[in-house]
């Protein structure tokens, strides 16, 4: 499966691997916090969904490709 991260760059990854550890291969610091899911501090967008990176793995999608997004909560 192939992401394209926020900062250019692509790379190729296989399902159920692990968001913190592709991102870093890619470049990308992912902010962490409780690394647990509670805090929401690693919240990316992926496809138009937000998800925590902390607690997901990349999973499989209809499109061959993923577009990942920072996501930005206002409140946070």
């Amino acid at each position: 499966m192939k992401i394209n991260w926020p900062n250019g760059i692509s790379s190729k990854v296989t399902v159920g691997a692990d968001w913190l550890e592709e991102a870093k291969k890619a470049g990308i610091d992912i902010p962490t916090g409780c690394l647990n899911g509670s805090c929401g501090a690693c919240e990316i967008e992926v496809n138009g969904k937000v998800i925590r990176a902390c607690v997901n793995t990349i999973k499989g999608s209809k499109k061959s490709e993923l577009e990942v997004k920072f996501f930005y909560d206002p409140f946070w």
